[in-house]
């Protein structure tokens, strides 16, 4: 696979907790957006150079209980106690350009890719991975496995005009994507799999596994974490 940094995640425990935090460390704040029903959830988003975005996502309380797990591990205790510490870089995407056909890839190796699930959004279409637990991505290799957040999840768009273009592009752009992780070594097999070995730096560390990006403002470069 040949993959791109499509988009940064933020996760909040509501949207104007996220968005206040970007707006203060970043000096813009996220706009527009939407709802994901099927998810239960709803975003803002800001748009960077290089086609790669940045999106704020919490719980939408006015949505009724989705039928299924919410994605990016919302559900889960070890995001939703991280929540109440306030927002934090939780997850990223990367994106399957064509020819390549992610629901192919995922039918021809289900045991590497998570479940593919179609996804709309005004005139947005989109597909992406998605565990049916709804937790983040999992790299397993001999009975050990790790992820954290530090795995992307693989998104493909359908429709030419997908936010990483069609959105206003701030004077915002991402220099470095890192992770750090006691089990670095195993998620870097998993990262070469998918051919997204080049989009993040991945650090050995002992303690809580981390994910940041230095993102270069007018103001200098800033740290997102």
């Amino acid at each position: 696979m040949k993959l791109s940094i499509d988009h940064l995640v933020i996760a909040a425990a509501d949207l104007a907790s996220g968005t206040q935090y970007v707006a203060d460390l970043l000096g813009v704040a996220p706009q527009g957006g939407g709802v994901h029903p099927r998810m239960g959830t709803h975003n803002r988003v800001l748009g960077m150079a290089d086609g790669i975005y940045l999106e704020v996502i919490a719980i939408d309380p006015d949505a009724p209980p989705p039928e299924r797990a919410r994605w990016f591990g919302l559900d889960q205790g070890d995001v939703r106690a991280h929540l109440e510490q306030g927002p934090f870089l939780a997850h990223w995407a990367a994106r399957v350009e064509a020819p390549m056909d992610l629901t192919r890839m995922q039918a021809e190796h289900p045991e590497r890719i998570a479940p593919v699930i179609p996804m709309t959004r005004g005139n947005l279409r989109w597909r992406l991975t998605v565990p049916d637990d709804g937790s983040l991505p999992v790299w397993r290799e001999a009975g050990h496995a790790a992820g954290d957040g530090l795995l992307p999840t693989l998104i493909q768009w359908d429709v030419d005009a997908y936010p990483g273009v069609s959105l206003p592009r701030q004077p915002l752009k991402l220099v470095r994507l890192t992770g750090s992780h006691p089990q670095a070594g195993l998620l870097r097999q998993g990262l070469t799999w998918m051919g997204a070995d080049t989009l993040i730096d991945l650090e050995q560390a002992s303690g809580t596994p981390r994910l940041w990006a230095q993102i270069e403002t007018p103001q200098g470069v800033k740290t997102l974490a």
